[in-house]
């Protein structure tokens, strides 16, 4: 290299975005996923041993899958290649792999072969690389937004260690914001940057690491010598939303979302949800919240609420954010408009009501199991009437301790689905107190 462009180079490097600037060195650089890099872990062993396999990195954007991709190769003095799935062919897999082959054949020295958005290579494109990373010829470290399991075959997977990255922690962005304002390499210490605006970079990155450092690169651009929250929002053209998600609003807003789709306000409900996601909220926890609220508030008045919740969680997890928001906004519509009943909630609460009050009751004699000679010689199962042996796959029994005879926990509402499991209760309700009356039955 010649010393034009050798100064060529390091202009450009003085040049490159912030977060290209500060992409760690060493792994003990690195900051989050401490899963795999800390002491004893998976990663920090592998490299420490020199025995990394072909790995599949998966995870968010701006977790770190690029930088730990040339960790592991600095680390281990292999080569480093690196390809994108969005622009290479099976020819320039091919050429890759010849340059590995040479590389070993000459110096004995390996190849990590890295390629960016692998879900995005088909069928042909993995099928190509698949013998070389088998026989060795180049170690594979793949990346991905997508899940492996859906967008990588299972040839080439079974060859791979599946690595899963998070998005990074609020407090952790912070301290990489931090080390960027001071570090020679990013802004070295010539801009004053208040906590308040370092903390809302943090929160608004949605645990991406690229996100928060171009937001602090443009904050810094134009806020002159000391940054301050407003020209953090202004970096970001993101106004501040009233939503600490630890505090009092946090739980304001929470309420106000449950009781707008218990009180059956789809655009209610639609608004306080997207204040929540706006504001940096975990899509999970609105999940959570509305799968409880598919039981203790819908219930039996729609079965069907409680599957299309979990069925929208299941989809948030296969495609996540920002697409995400649309299974989501579908569980939220249909809650809210489903018919509702808290006999759920009630019913649990009645019968729990009498555990506590009555404590342990004996199981009648003819409901215990009865597995041995001695158990039934003491009427262990004795009497017990199988349902199915009788018209309508029903007989009139007591299922409940003597004590506790004829007690009714569940109250079925009259809305929805629910309306006609009260109609059946009723009649079971109704046969099972003419039993009852029946001579003899009291004992």
């Amino acid at each position: 290299m010649d010393l034009f462009a050798h100064a060529g180079q390091q202009e450009q490097a003085r040049r490159a975005p912030l977060a290209e600037r500060m992409r760690p060195r060493t792994l003990d650089e690195f900051v989050g996923q401490e899963h795999l890099t800390a002491e004893g872990r998976f990663l920090r062993r592998a490299l420490e041993s020199d025995q990394v396999p072909s790995l599949i990195l998966w995870g968010p954007p701006g977790t770190g899958k690029t930088t730990l991709a040339g960790l592991v190769a600095r680390s281990t003095g292999a080569a480093f290649d690196s390809v994108s799935a969005v622009l290479a062919g099976v020819k320039d897999i091919r050429e890759t792999v010849g340059r590995a082959q040479e590389r070993w054949n000459l110096h004995r020295q390996r190849t990590f072969l890295f390629i960016d958005e692998i879900h995005r290579f088909n069928k042909a494109q993995q099928d190509a690389l698949l013998p070389h990373v088998e026989k060795g010829t180049v170690t594979l470290i793949g990346a991905t937004t997508e899940n492996p399991s859906f967008e990588v075959n299972a040839a080439l997977l079974s060859r791979c260690r599946v690595v899963t990255l998070r998005g990074l922690e609020e407090e952790e962005l912070v301290s990489l914001l931090r080390r960027a304002v001071a570090d020679e390499r990013g802004l070295h210490g010539k801009v004053e940057v208040e906590d308040a605006a370092l903390t809302f970079l943090a929160a608004s990155a949605g645990g991406d690491a690229r996100k928060a450092l171009t937001g602090l690169e443009v904050a810094a651009a134009h806020g002159g010598a000391r940054v301050d929250r407003q020209a953090a929002e202004e970096a970001l053209q993101q106004k501040t939303l009233l939503y600490d998600k630890g505090g009092e609003e946090h739980y304001n807003v929470i309420s106000a979302f449950i009781k707008s789709m218990r009180g059956s306000d789809v655009d209610g409900a639609l608004y306080w949800m997207a204040r929540m996601l706006e504001a940096g909220e975990d899509p999970l926890f609105l999940f959570r919240r509305m799968v409880i609220f598919a039981s203790e508030d819908i219930g039996n008045a729609d079965p069907r609420a409680l599957s299309v919740t979990v069925d929208a969680l299941r989809a948030f997890q296969l495609v996540g954010l920002p697409e995400g928001t649309l299974p989501l906004t579908q569980a939220v519509t249909y809650l809210a408009l489903a018919p509702k009943s808290n006999a759920v909630l009630t019913a649990y609460a009645a019968a729990r009501e009498a555990v506590m009050k009555e404590g342990a009751l004996p199981v009648p004699l003819h409901l215990r199991n009865a597995p041995t000679k001695l158990m039934k010689s003491l009427g262990y199962g004795g009497g017990y009437k199988y349902p199915h042996n009788f018209e309508g796959h029903y007989v009139p029994e007591d299922y409940l301790p003597e004590a506790l005879r004829a007690r009714s926990f569940y109250s079925p509402s009259q809305n929805g689905e629910e309306a006609k499991l009260s109609e059946r209760y009723a009649d079971i309700q109704r046969q099972l107190a003419e039993r009852l009356r029946e001579p003899g039955e009291d004992g």
